[in-house]
C-alpha cells in the first residue's frame, strides 16, 4: 500500500517534514510533456509535489528516443499526457493530475493556470505565442513562472516572480516576426553562446527549419534546476535569483554563469 510519508522520506533532511508536506499541498503547470515537460513532471513528482496540471497535443514517436523520459517502443503512437500521467501515478498514485490532451490554448488558459502556485515551461522552443500568453497570464495572477531550456550540452533558465520583470519585459517578443522572436529568446536563455564552441556539425542547427540537436542529459539538467527552484520558490528558503538574472550551467565547458541581463 503507497505511503506518502514513506515514499518521499529520503527528502526529509535536505527538506524539512513540514516543508514536504508543503510540497504535498502545491500544483504545478506544466505546459508541454515532451524534452523538458515530462522531465520536470517526474522530477517533481519525485519531491512529492501533490498536484499537477500537464498538457500536451502530441504523441511519442521513434524520433523522441534520445531525450524524452516517456519515449519507449510501448509508447510509440499513444498521447504523451496519458503516458506521463501513468508514469506520474505510478511514483504516486495519490496525485491531483488534471490533464489537457489538446495542449495550451489560448481558450483554455485559465483553465491551465487554475489553482497553479507555479508555471513550468515545457513547450516546443518555436511555440513562442502561446508560451508568451501562459507567461503573460501567469504574471498578471501572481504566479511564479520557470523557462528552462536544454541549449547545447547545459541548462539555461530565467525565473519570473509576481510583481517582478514579466517575461515579456525580458525577452521584448510582442510585434516579431516568429524568426526574431526565436532569436530573441534563444539569446535571452543564453545570452553567452557556449554551445558554439562544442556544435559537432553545424548543418544539424537550422532554427529557420524548425531542427536542431537536442541531448537528453541537457533534459535531465533542466528539470534538476527547476526542481531545486521549485523547493525554493514554496519552501521559502534560499536566494532566488529572478529575471533580469538568467542563469547557465554548461558542464562541457564547466561553465555556471549567473549574470544580470542589460534589458
Amino acid at each position: 500500500m503507497f505511503d506518502y510519508k514513506e515514499a518521499f522520506d529520503r527528502n526529509v533532511g535536505w527538506l524539512t517534514e513540514a516543508e514536504q508536506q508543503t510540497m504535498r499541498r502545491k500544483r504545478v503547470a506544466i505546459g508541454g510533456c515532451g524534452g523538458v515537460g515530462g522531465a520536470h513532471l517526474l522530477t517533481l513528482a519525485r519531491l512529492g509535489v501533490g498536484a499537477f496540471t500537464i498538457a500536451d497535443f502530441d504523441r511519442f514517436e521513434l524520433a523522441n528516443f534520445n531525450r524524452q523520459v516517456g519515449a519507449t517502443t510501448g509508447a510509440i503512437g499513444r498521447p504523451k499526457v496519458e503516458v506521463m500521467a501513468e508514469l506520474a501515478r505510478a511514483i504516486n498514485p495519490e496525485l491531483d493530475l488534471r490533464i489537457l490532451p489538446e495542449g495550451v490554448l489560448a481558450e483554455n488558459l485559465d483553465r491551465f493556470l487554475a489553482g497553479a502556485d507555479l508555471l513550468v515551461d515545457g513547450f516546443d522552443f518555436h511555440a513562442l505565442d502561446i508560451r508568451s500568453r501562459a507567461f503573460a497570464l501567469a504574471h498578471a495572477q501572481g504566479i511564479p513562472a520557470i523557462t528552462a531550456g536544454p541549449i547545447g550540452l547545459s541548462a539555461a533558465y530565467v525565473i519570473f516572480l509576481p510583481g517582478e520583470m514579466s517575461f515579456e519585459q525580458y525577452f521584448r517578443l510582442s510585434g516579431c516576426s516568429q524568426a526574431e522572436m526565436e532569436q530573441r529568446f534563444l539569446h535571452g536563455l543564453a545570452p553567452a553562446a557556449p554551445y558554439r564552441s562544442y556544435l559537432a556539425d553545424p548543418s544539424r542547427f537550422d532554427l529557420e527549419r524548425r531542427r536542431a540537436p537536442s541531448i537528453g542529459a541537457a533534459c535531465q539538467l533542466c528539470a534538476g534546476v527547476v526542481g531545486i527552484a521549485a523547493i525554493k520558490l514554496f519552501t521559502g528558503r534560499g536566494e532566488v535569483k529572478a529575471a533580469p538574472w538568467h542563469h547557465q550551467f554548461d558542464p562541457f565547458c564547466n561553465l555556471y554563469s549567473c549574470e544580470r541581463a542589460a534589458v
